[in-house]
Parts: C-alpha cells; sequence; structure tokens
C-alpha cells in the first residue's frame, strides 16, 4: 500500500515546493500576491500591513512573523529587513520574497531551527522601499537595463541620500562632548524627505528594532557603519577615510556572520574588489552622506548594516535560485544574531516599566534606551561589563554582568524614585524654627549608585 501511495505523494509535493517557491522577477502586483500567498499558508505567525505609499501610491508592506504578529512581547526583540532601496538593485527584493516563503514553508514542517526563531523573535519584511524605482528598472528588462535607470524614487531621488544628516550633528557633539546616540531631528526635517524615506523613519520610530539590514547590488560586501566620513578635507567623490563607531568590533562580527554564511562573500575577491572577510566599513569603501544605515545607528536602537548582495543589479531568472541557495542561510543566521548581548527589564518599585532609560556601558559611549514596556536589548560581544540604567526622577542602579556567546544574558533594573532636596524655609519675624525643627523638615538626598545621569 506504502509502495501505490508514494509516486502520487511524491509528485504533490513537488508541486508544493514548486508553487512556493518561483525563481522569477516579481512586479509590484506579483510581489503583493507573493506576499499575501505566504499570509495566508502561514496565517497564525504572520501579518501584512503597510508602512506608508511612495510617490505614485504603491504601499510599501511589510510582512512580519511572530507567535503573536501585531503584538509587542516584553523581552522579544524585533528584527527587520528592507530590500530594493534602489529600484534598479532587485536581488534582495527576490531573496526577501524567498525568505517569506521559506520561513513559512519551514515552520508548517515543524524545523524546530526556524520555529525557535519566530516564537522569540518578531521579524519584519519589507521586500521593496523603492517600488516606483523598480517598475521604470523592470520595463527595461535585466538585459538592457541602464546602470542607474529605476535607482531613484519618482521623484528623481536618491532614497539612501535622503535621510536626515545626523552624522554631521554628532561629529560636532564630539568636539563638545555630545552624544552620538538618539540624536533629535532638525525642526524642518519633514519638508526635506521623501514620501518613502518619511515613512520609514515614522516606522522605525514606532517599533523598537534592535537589528537590520538594508540590501543592496552593484558589488558583494557587508558593509557597516559609519557611511560617512567625518573628515571633509577630501572632496572627491570616493574619498576613503575608515570611520568607526563605538561598536565597531560588534558591526564587524556582525558582517562576517553574514558574510561567512554566504556562498563566497567571505572569500574578498568579488566585482573586481577586494574586501579582506568580505566586509568594509562604509566610509572606509566611499563617504556617503544621509544613507539609512547611519541613521538607524544615530537615531535609533537599531544597529543595521548594508549588504551588497550581487554585481549585477539586475540579476536574470535563471541566476536567482543560485543566489537564494547562496545567501538562504546567510539571511537565517543574521536575524539570529539579535539573540546576543544583553537584555532585560527597566523597572520602578511597583514593578511598572519604565519607558526611556537609557542604558549605558561602561567604555562604549553608545547608549540604548528601553521600549514602551520597560524591555531592553543591548548587543555586545561575549565579555564582562559594567552597565548602567539611569532615567529622570529615578536613582541610577549599575551592575556588572558576564556575556556567553549563545543566549544573551538576562540584566533587569529596578530603579529607586530619586528623593530630591527640599530647600529650608525662610524665617521670618512672625515665625521661628529651631534648628532641630528645620532638619526635619529637610530629607536628607539620597545617594546614588553607579553613574549619575
Amino acid at each position: 500500500m506504502a509502495r501505490l501511495l508514494w509516486p502520487p505523494l511524491r509528485v504533490l509535493l513537488l508541486l508544493e515546493v514548486a508553487a512556493a517557491v518561483s525563481f522569477l522577477h516579481h512586479r509590484y502586483e506579483e510581489m503583493v500576491q507573493a506576499l499575501f500567498r505566504v499570509q495566508n499558508e502561514c496565517p497564525y505567525v504572520t501579518r501584512i500591513y503597510s508602512v506608508g505609499r511612495s510617490v505614485e501610491g504603491r504601499h510599501l508592506y511589510v510582512l512580519e512573523f511572530s507567535d503573536f504578529p501585531g503584538i509587542h512581547e516584553p523581552l522579544e526583540p524585533e528584527f527587520k529587513y528592507v530590500g530594493n532601496m534602489h529600484g534598479n538593485e532587485v536581488l534582495g527584493r527576490e531573496l526577501l520574497l524567498q525568505l517569506s516563503e521559506f520561513l513559512c514553508e519551514e515552520y508548517r514542517r515543524g524545523s524546530e531551527r526556524v520555529t525557535r526563531l519566530i516564537h522569540d523573535t518578531r521579524i519584519h519584511i519589507m521586500p521593496s522601499m523603492n517600488p516606483d524605482g523598480y517598475e521604470v528598472a523592470a520595463k527595461q528588462g535585466p538585459d538592457s537595463i541602464g546602470y542607474l535607470t529605476g535607482r531613484n524614487n519618482a521623484n528623481g531621488v536618491d532614497l539612501n541620500r535622503n535621510f536626515p544628516d545626523l552624522n554631521t550633528f554628532m561629529y560636532y557633539n564630539g568636539e563638545i562632548s555630545g552624544p552620538n546616540h538618539h540624536i533629535p531631528l532638525p525642526d524642518n526635517w519633514k519638508s526635506q524627505v521623501e514620501p518613502e524615506t518619511l515613512a520609514v523613519i515614522q516606522w522605525i520610530s514606532n517599533y523598537n528594532f534592535v537589528l537590520s539590514a538594508n540590501l543592496h547590488g552593484g558589488a558583494v560586501v557587508a558593509n557597516y557603519p559609519y557611511d560617512k566620513s567625518q573628515d571633509t578635507r577630501f572632496r572627491s567623490h570616493r574619498r576613503t577615510v575608515n570611520t568607526p563607531t563605538p561598536d565597531d568590533k560588534l558591526f564587524q562580527k556582525l558582517a562576517k556572520t553574514y558574510s561567512y554564511a554566504h556562498g563566497w562573500m567571505h572569500r574578498g575577491w568579488n566585482c573586481g574588489d577586494y574586501f579582506a572577510d568580505g566586509i568594509t566599513n562604509g566610509a572606509s569603501w566611499y563617504s556617503l552622506s544621509k544613507g539609512m544605515q547611519d541613521f538607524n545607528y544615530l537615531y535609533t536602537n537599531c544597529f543595521e548594516i548594508t549588504l551588497e548582495l550581487s554585481c549585477n543589479k539586475f540579476p536574470p531568472e535563471e541566476d536567482l535560485e543560485r543566489q537564494w541557495m547562496a545567501n538562504r542561510e546567510a539571511l537565517v543566521a543574521f536575524i539570529e544574531e539579535v539573540h546576543q548581548g544583553i537584555k532585560g527589564m527597566v523597572s520602578d518599585e511597583n514593578n511598572n516599566g519604565i519607558a526611556g532609560a537609557v542604558i549605558s556601558v561602561q567604555g562604549i559611549s553608545h547608549d540604548v534606551t528601553s521600549g514602551d514596556m520597560g524591555d531592553y536589548f543591548r548587543l555586545l560581544l561575549p565579555g564582562t561589563y559594567t552597565v548602567t540604567a539611569s532615567a529622570e526622577g529615578y536613582q541610577s542602579q549599575t551592575v556588572t554582568t558576564t556575556v556567553g556567546p549563545a543566549a544573551p544574558s538576562l540584566v533587569h533594573f529596578q530603579l529607586k524614585q530619586d528623593v530630591v532636596r527640599k530647600p529650608p524655609e525662610r524665617k521670618t519675624s512672625g515665625s521661628r524654627m529651631n534648628h532641630k525643627a528645620l532638619q526635619k523638615k529637610v530629607v536628607p538626598r539620597a545617594t546614588h549608585r553607579g553613574t549619575q545621569r
């Protein structure tokens, strides 16, 4: 009986796989259909939402994977992938559609790795940030496409040169010992950005993303911040000055995670360029102003890298399967990197979460903040760290913790309210107060533990 059932069952399985994985270029309508097909196949762990519209009115759709779609669970990190920011760099768009189908199929199949990933992580996938530019590029076809055709949005603007320039503020702050994290936006920023950029800024402001990657094409390398060099003496377009962040070693590790899990990125020689280990500091390659990855790091809690994934910006369809096999493990492994370092709750004495608490790590001059529920996430390499949590109106608290190479260490903070010294009452002719009575009226100031913010 088993032998009789086996051939039809095998055909059925092959048809299912063929229907789920189609190595084709997807126009906008086809991309939307692919996203909703995944949502229909995995309705209990997926959600589709739009963060806004493009210049020509196309939705910027996001597919979310979570065991509780639409809900932020305390201590569960938020992760995002963004593809097709440059409309003519299309491999990332197709890889993210493939990844969406892969996660759904593996979850339905009962894969322990993917099930754990979806249950422990809230994953957001935006296949196309520039759907208008893609349509322009796709009309040309992969064989005759111009190098820049479709790169920009419908207003002719390069979206990766369109974010508020927080690097300039950061470099100035460095000269006056100011912050290099959560830098406020300039007052007129909304009038200076495109609809797609505005939608993404509002998106990353509403979600406490921890880790992210932005998928591009035209080279094969994992690029990490800073993208913009501080040295402005060089006026040439491709000036190169290594410009590390305070988290430089961590960013290198994140980039290497993708590079070494990729089929050939780590080899270094690709597209006529050489990058050791398949990674590069952005400004060391060439300085880029108003880019998205620096903006994530300087404005939010999110650590973002940029993945250049193919020499050919618009690879032919017959190359898509090979590219998927080269990137599949890397795409999954990079998501898993969100589960490292430390995380925990910042609460008051009544166990109420404190939003916006500042988490500082001694020796690394870049802070993160707690989310609306009081939970925080701080990516760190293995090691021993001194960590301080502080919030306005509370005494700061400092602990020492050790981070291992696997799961993140849980470090919770419970902050006591700060007691403010009341000024002594002024003596008047009608009221005299002796010294002991005055002492009773003055509340002694509590001693702060750790760094005072």
